[in-house]
């Protein structure tokens, strides 16, 4: 075992990357030295890092290390590096600011149960990384929203790595961890995974614990994981997902990976009727390449859902949601030391939503959820662009929370209803940046989804394409 075996391992897919480490071909050690190395040298370029938890890093390392000599070991993630977006509580003194400069002293004396779970998987804890302030929730207008700066793209650093989860989009995408985890409103997962370049799970509302994480909304937050395959997101998935006593919207049904014992099978997959107008024609061009590659595994139907207000659905639910949980935000003043300014008066307007107009969001909500599964029934998952451009300049004003959903209406959907979504890389467009494809599954059938967007991998190599200057 040398550094050099683990300075190999950086783009390395979690899988490989574990049979690594339970082979004794490379260390915890020396991959964590590998790691936050690269996170401190590198991450300050894409402004990807917080704070860097070195101390508890090596420590887990060591232990990793230990265990699997002895032959206690826990499983492909044990001894393997990830980062956390910094919403999610850790213990020990290491700060969670939630991307806010009012909050950047704020500590917590518990681990967010995802932590924890990672934690009890043997995977080592690197860093914090970036994201928009308090997770994009105050209606930002700029991609500087942040006090650690606007998200880089390692692809080009003058373009943007995504909302709200800009740092683990970047981290991931630049080799600066093996994977991340990320959380998802709308859009803070897919977004990021696309406009970076890597694979990106939104699981299934209430299949991850939310607890210890920040609460932007109380019906539609999710956790999941952001990684360089659709396969390593399996692999996260099953270590994080379950039942927990401290989040109710958890869901008690059991949830196992199956990407080691699926056998080969022919999808059935939908396409929404016009998911292709209005966007770009880089994006467009890939898509449609794409379906021709899904074609050899896959039959695909057009598929139209019924005429409701999507976007307005989810606009309204997560306005009031989150003007309810940003309330101690707003009566305290601290918004008005928020980095955008934009920010600053965002909890105020959420409050301006009737709770007439909120009442029929959540009663239609009801009904498009099963008017959707209706509709979804038949297939395995819904194919579409991830996004319908790509990369932002950095400089470009941000309209994501008002656009995207009257335009998009899987966004709508998939998070007001909280189905599960995976993007993965398809190609690129403009610019040389990178373009996705989204697979968007059933409530609860997330092995399947994923096992659709692994299908697609196995097809094309777009995943094993990164940014020049980094290898």
């Amino acid at each position: 075992m040398n550094r050099e075996s683990a300075a190999s391992a950086v783009f390395t897919p979690i899988r490989r990357l574990g049979e690594m480490v339970r082979a004794r071909e490379v260390s915890p050690v020396e991959l964590a030295e590998t790691f936050l190395e690269r996170l401190e040298s590198l991450g300050p370029g894409y402004n990807a890092v917080v704070t860097m938890t070195r101390e508890r890093a090596m420590q887990q390392a060591r232990r990793a290390e230990q265990e699997i000599a002895s032959g206690k070991y826990r499983g492909p993630l044990h001894g393997i590096p990830y980062g956390a977006k910094d919403v999610l509580a850790t213990s020990g003194g290491i700060p969670t600011t939630w991307g806010a400069a009012p909050f950047q002293s704020q500590t917590f004396d518990f681990d967010a149960t995802v932590i924890r779970k990672l934690e009890a998987a043997g995977a080592v804890l690197t860093a914090k990384l970036a994201l928009v302030e308090m997770a994009g929730g105050m209606r930002y207008r700029s991609a500087d929203a942040s006090f650690t700066g606007p998200g880089l793209n390692p692809w080009d650093r003058t373009r943007w790595s995504g909302g709200s989860s800009s740092g683990p989009g970047s981290a991931v995408a630049a080799g600066l961890v093996p994977f991340a985890i990320g959380s998802e409103t709308g859009g803070s997962i897919l977004g990021p995974a696309v406009l970076c370049g890597i694979a990106g799970l939104r699981p299934t509302y209430g299949r991850v614990s939310g607890y210890g994480g920040m609460v932007l909304t109380w019906t539609m937050d999710k956790i999941g994981p952001m990684c360089q395959t659709a396969d390593d997101c399996g692999l996260v998935l099953d270590a994080i997902a379950g039942p927990d006593p401290n989040d109710p919207a958890t869901t008690d049904r059991p949830y196992s990976y199956d990407g080691d014992t699926e056998e080969p099978r022919h999808f059935r997959l939908g396409v929404l009727k016009n998911v292709t107008d209005g966007v770009a024609d880089g994006v467009r061009e890939n898509f449609e390449r794409a379906l021709k590659v899904l074609e050899q595994t896959a039959t695909i139907e057009e598929v139209e859902f019924p005429e409701y207000p999507y976007g307005a659905i989810f606009i309204t639910i997560e306005s009031a949601d989150s003007a309810s949980a940003f309330d101690e935000l707003a009566q305290s003043g601290q918004a008005a030391e928020l980095t955008d300014s934009a920010d600053r008066y965002g909890p105020y307007s959420k409050t301006a939503i009737l709770a007439t107009d909120y009442i029929k969001a959540l009663r239609l909500r009801a009904v498009i959820a099963r008017e959707v599964d209706r509709v979804m029934a038949p297939y395995d998952a819904l194919v579409a662009p991830t996004e319908s451009r790509v990369a932002p300049p950095i400089a470009q004003s941000i309209r994501r929370d008002i656009e995207a959903p009257q335009r998009d209406i899987m966004f709508s959907v998939g998070n007001a209803v909280g189905l599960p979504a995976i993007s993965v890389p398809n190609g690129f467009a403009e610019a040389g940046l990178p373009t996705g494809i989204q697979f968007m599954g059933r409530a609860y059938a997330d092995n399947i989804t994923l096992a659709a967007a692994r299908a697609y991998q196995s097809l094309t190599d777009w995943h094993k394409q990164h940014p020049p200057d980094l290898l």
